[in-house]
């Protein structure tokens, strides 16, 4: 036996005492599962599906052919059942890995071997750094810390993760696991990060096996009795196709992902797990997703029980898988599905095509290809987790995500030097896991925003409130209005954590909670110096008052920050680093919410009842903040140097658009006609500040009001890096078929004619389109 530092054994049993008593699960490092492990049963090599010279259809095909209906059936749940006499061991299909791997799941497990991973940011907060680079670097990091757990038999392969479904409406407790309210931003983060998860070039491996989740129009857990297992989310088919399938689609077609979960509620009165428009149709049929569909877990238990949308729960079985469902998390298809083959109502082909689906997407991992740490990512290991340059890709994701929306008078960034003492109040000052979120993994350290601070600074720390509820006998105003009226400066930290929004947990409005609004504007009549307030949550706040507060010199938005967060917020404070985020959701006031029923699906207005319609695309009332807001350290202009000023849509002869007698308005192009059909927009981009810093440039378009249109939409985004006085250029590809197109109210895209107007910041470029 090799003894260690006497020291070291002490911390290790304190460090996983620690991990029992906060509820991780702690085993120790084991050898990997997989298939064909010809070692132990050389007569396997024998087995078509254990021959890697074949291709994965074939192998697929052999190994399913050798299956009774009742071990087929075994392999339909996420627990899939061991088949011994073939040398497959039992597989864990569920994993979580929306912004580092996680514990959330049975198929993720930390231990003294692997005692933590690196927790990135909350989605929210790294796609409000709008740099698509970053969204796949944090997902190659994520996978190969992923791979190297499960080289050592603490994790799985397959991660049901990213969430991308639309933020559409700000009480949502579950935002913070989306990139925000904008379809473009949201599909881009979706392609990158899968490609970043899957790492694969070779369309026959894959790296992990990403899932996007939650399909579709789904962004309610629990608001005033109406929770996600009972919501039937009526839908029109403009704003199925225009806001909620994008980024969908983009990760089938653009990362090629793995899988897709389909969600607990049912759209139109369909559950979207049985529904085979849009799984066996859309998803596998006009998407050509080369993987798996998956249920949300117990979402089939959930329209049979909850829902009762069958009356047997053979049909319920049958139903989801003729509809294109291939696994189930939960039980419900391994106990009924035998029953509905045997009863008629399910051909076992389709029991086969499921299976084919999940084995194929294994195949790809490698999981039949005998030992993984003899294959391509063996490697990986502990060494590979947690390194110093993961650490710091962490700490950058928060920086760059870090949003500024007030800085009166330039009070920031404070002077190190200038600055002796600090007073540090509120409830997420000195947090630790609230700055992680939820579907999050044992970190490898934390940085709170005290620690962050007091690395700079000396400070004085009081809490204000003993939690972010802040009610009653919590607050604890006194302490905290001594402590600013002897500091030099004071920051305010606030704003929400997982009592207040979260799976299951949507909010009722959107005030700070309890007596938060209360001690921010008492701390703020005594501040001997400049009060700066920072907000740590996923949603938005109406935090009008301080936004007008001539006593509140800055505000800043630090999402759920991830591990780092404190170190990241005290490298913006201090001026070790420019901001550059920018909002990606629209924050309202408090009257938004009065009188829009979160249970309302339409993103349009209707002037006719006052509805004022849902994000920054279509909604006509009053903000707070605004999508893409953001402030920096420098200023920075735009200069156009290139983009057209008419697009000419060439139709064929007969076509009914053509000719002087015929006016459309808009004009539906099939795919040939939009090959080569796009153009250039090219901009010069000046830091006008002393500060190095990098800016992000924003390409809008608001096009003809035909069909209802968007007033304004996304059409692209460019993150530039600019030294202090410097100049860079942005240019934009817009493809006119995709970019330059509306939705029109049967869900059809078509290129609208007539006058289009691009935006970047406040310049403004007219275009127009004709045939």
């Amino acid at each position: 036996m090799v003894c260690g530092d006497r020291n070291q054994v002490s911390f290790l049993l304190l460090e996983l005492s620690l991990l029992c008593f906060l509820g991780f699960r702690v085993v120790s490092g084991q050898s990997p599962v997989f298939a064909c492990d010809t070692s132990k049963n050389p007569n396997l090599s024998s087995y078509g599906f254990c021959d890697t010279t074949l291709g994965v259809g074939d192998r697929v095909t052999d190994l399913v052919k050798r299956l009774t209906l009742v071990e087929k059936v075994t392999f339909l749940v996420n627990k899939a059942g061991a088949l011994p006499r073939l040398g497959i061991p039992s597989y864990e299909w569920w994993s979580e890995a929306l912004h580092g791997v996680s514990y959330v799941g049975p198929g993720t497990h930390f231990s003294s071997l692997v005692p933590g991973a690196t927790s990135f940011p909350q989605p929210i907060l790294t796609a409000a750094s709008f740099n698509s680079d970053l969204f796949e670097a944090i997902g190659k990091v994520v996978s190969t810390e992923a791979r190297a757990m499960y080289n050592v038999g603490l994790a799985g392969l397959t991660y049901w993760s990213p969430n991308i479904n639309i933020f559409r409406d700000p009480r949502w407790g579950r935002g913070q696991e989306t990139p925000g309210e904008d379809p473009v931003l949201s599909s881009k983060y979706a392609s990158c990060y899968v490609r970043g998860l899957q790492e694969a070039d070779d369309p026959n491996m894959l790296k992990v096996a990403a899932c996007c989740k939650h399909y579709t129009a789904y962004d309610l857990d629990n608001w005033k009795g109406v929770d996600r297992y009972h919501f039937n989310a009526q839908v029109t088919k403009q704003d199925m196709d225009d806001t909620f399938q994008p980024p969908f689609k983009s990760c089938v077609i653009d990362g090629n992902v793995a899988s897709v979960m389909c969600s607990y509620n049912q759209v139109n009165g369909i559950p979207t797990c049985a529904d085979p428009n849009l799984l066996a149709g859309v998803i596998r049929g006009e998407w050509k997703l080369n993987g798996y569909i998956v249920s949300d877990c117990d979402s089939v238990d959930v329209f049979y029980n909850s829902q009762h949308y069958t009356k047997t729960p053979e049909d319920a079985a049958a139903k989801a898988i003729l509809a294109g469902l291939d696994l189930n998390c939960g039980s419900f298809l391994g106990k009924h599905t035998q029953a509905a083959v045997t009863q008629g109502l399910l051909p076992e082909s389709q029991v086969d095509k499921a299976v084919a689906n999940n084995f194929a997407t294994l195949m790809r991992l490698g999981f039949f290809d005998g030992d993984p740490t003899k294959l391509t990512y063996g490697n990986l290991g502990p060494k590979d987790v947690c390194t110093t340059d993961n650490q710091e890709l962490a700490r950058e994701a928060a920086r760059q995500g870090i949003v500024l929306l007030k800085n009166k008078k330039g009070a920031l960034p404070f002077s190190p030097t200038a600055i002796k003492s600090l007073a540090v109040i509120g409830p997420n000052a000195n947090v630790t896991k609230t700055m992680i979120g939820n579907y999050e993994g044992a970190p490898c350290k934390y940085t709170t925003p005290l620690q962050g601070l007091t690395a700079s600074v000396p400070t004085v720390y009081q809490p204000g409130c003993l939690n972010v509820a802040c009610a009653g006998t919590s607050l604890q105003l006194d302490p905290a209005k001594t402590a600013a009226s002897q500091a030099d400066a004071t920051i305010l930290i606030m704003g929400a954590d997982q009592s207040i929004e979260a799976e299951g947990r949507d909010r009722l409005d959107l005030h700070l909670p309890g007596q938060q609004e209360l001690l921010i504007t008492e701390v703020a009549k005594v501040s001997k110096g400049p009060v700066i307030l920072v907000i740590m949550s996923g949603g938005g706040f109406d935090i009008s008052f301080a936004k007008a507060s001539d006593l509140i010199s800055g505000i800043l938005w630090v999402g759920y920050p991830g591990e780092a967060g404190g170190a990241a917020l005290a490298d913006i404070v201090f001026g070790f680093y420019n901001p550059c985020g920018r909002l990606p959701m629209t924050w309202y006031p408090q009257a938004y919410v009065d009188k829009v029923p979160m249970t309302n699906m339409n993103m349009r207005p209707d002037p006719s009842t006052g509805y004022p319609g849902r994000t920054y695309r279509f909604y006509t009332g009053d903000t707070v903040y605004s999508f893409g807001d953001g402030l920096s350290y420098s200023q920075f202009s735009h200069h156009l140097v290139r983009a057209p000023k008419l697009v000419s849509i060439p139709l064929e002869e007969g076509h009914a658009c053509r000719g002087a007698a015929q006016r459309c308005k808009s004009v539906e192009l099939l795919q040939d006609h939009c090959q080569g059909l796009a153009f250039d927009v090219q901009l010069r981009v000046t830091n006008d500040g002393t500060m190095d810093g990098s800016h992000v440039v924003f390409l809008f378009s608001s096009p003809p009001a035909v069909h209802n249109a968007p007033k304004k939409h996304l059409l692209g985004f460019e993150r530039v890096a600019l030294r202090a006085r410097g100049a860079g250029v942005a240019a934009f590809r817009v493809d006119v078929c995709r970019d330059l197109s509306v939705v029109d109210e049967l869900g059809k895209r078509k290129v609208a004619i007539g006058p289009h107007v691009l935006h970047v910041g406040s310049l403004k470029h007219s275009l127009s389109v004709r045939i």
